[in-house]
């Protein structure tokens, strides 16, 4: 009896060896829209997975996918899917504390800091405190997105934590591009929108558009717009896979602060984007904006959510949610 147990064992653990390592040389990888994926686009135009890869001693096969939306992200990711997903840090955060103790989801990298202006088409509205029933806030993701949940975090600075939800109920789930042209445009019901780059750039070019808030002010300085997550299964059967995708993460923000305008010139080309460069050029240009896989005041999210009740597991600092290969570089 304990041969055949025995026997079993090892027949199963030679299974999960074998499919461990089959795995590992592949990656798919999901990312959405935006000059905050430029990072990704410069990985993916040079092949730098691959050529990461082959210093490991892997020709390592990448499939990019394109989804829209956290939600949509963390399906694909926790049904297995997909094996890396991108969103903003609330998002993470909400996956890192559901899947605690189970697929344990933790972030790769940041994908860069960069602000976003909740903007406003009401003369009379100049800063949060102003808006009222009568205004409409147009997000991505109402009431759980980067946007809103920053909002959220303003909103129990100004008006105490019992009350951080106080805009939801005039916040509207509309996709950026909608939001900014309704904005541009007036004579709806969307008067406010957290915008994002590029949006938020073009919809200041107008004249009845303004700034009320920068995600920054909410921050208090520069902070992680969007980040890479995968689960700890992913992350342990694939080291070399992994390690060439960190690299090639940390080459791609070399190459892009080494030249942003040729960097600009990638993500039209990468994206197919119709925006005009100097646009891009502009924006990749901003000192605002950092390309860097560093995450920078991401645990003022931790912090705050869980202060919220939004996060039921308190984080200690930004090295519970991030995997170890980020430590290697200084975070917050």
């Amino acid at each position: 009896m304990t041969i055949t147990k025995t026997k079993s064992a090892m027949a199963l653990a030679l299974l999960f060896a074998t499919s461990a390592a089959q795995a590992e040389g592949q990656i798919s990888i999901a990312q959405q829209f935006g000059i905050g994926y430029l990072i990704l686009d410069v990985v993916r135009d040079q092949q730098l997975i691959e050529k990461q890869g082959k210093k490991q001693g892997l020709d390592i096969k990448v499939d990019w996918r394109t989804l829209s939306g956290a939600t949509a992200m963390n399906e694909a990711l926790l049904s297995g899917a997909l094996d890396v997903a991108s969103a903003g840090v609330p998002p993470l955060l909400t996956l890192w504390d559901r899947t605690k103790g189970r697929q344990n989801v933790k972030a790769i990298a940041s994908l860069g800091s960069m602000p976003n202006y909740l903007l406003s088409n009401n003369p009379s509205v100049k800063s949060v405190k102003d808006l009222s029933d009568k205004d409409r806030i147009a997000v991505p993701a109402a009431g759980v997105g980067f946007q809103s949940r920053t909002l959220q975090i303003e909103t129990a600075k100004l008006f105490g934590n019992a009350d951080y939800k106080r805009f939801d109920k005039i916040s509207v789930s509309l996709p950026h591009p909608d939001a900014s042209a309704a904005l541009i445009a007036g004579g709806s019901e969307i008067s406010t929108h957290f915008s994002s780059p590029p949006f938020q750039y073009q919809a200041l070019e107008h004249k009845n558009v303004h700034k009320i808030l920068s995600s920054y002010d909410v921050l208090g300085g520069q902070a992680t717009f969007n980040v890479l997550y995968t689960t700890q299964k992913f992350h342990d059967e694939n080291p070399k896979t992994y390690r060439a995708f960190y690299d090639a993460l940390a080459e791609a923000a070399q190459i892009i602060n080494a030249d942003k305008n040729k960097a600009a010139e990638t993500y039209i080309r990468a994206e197919k984007s119709r925006l005009p460069l100097p646009l891009v050029q502009k924006i990749v240009n901003d000192p605002e904006i950092s390309f860097t896989v560093s995450p920078e005041r991401t645990f003022i999210y931790a912090q705050k959510l869980n202060e919220l009740g939004v996060l039921k597991n308190k984080a200690d600092s930004w090295k519970d949610y991030f995997f170890n290969e980020a430590w290697q570089n200084p975070g917050s």
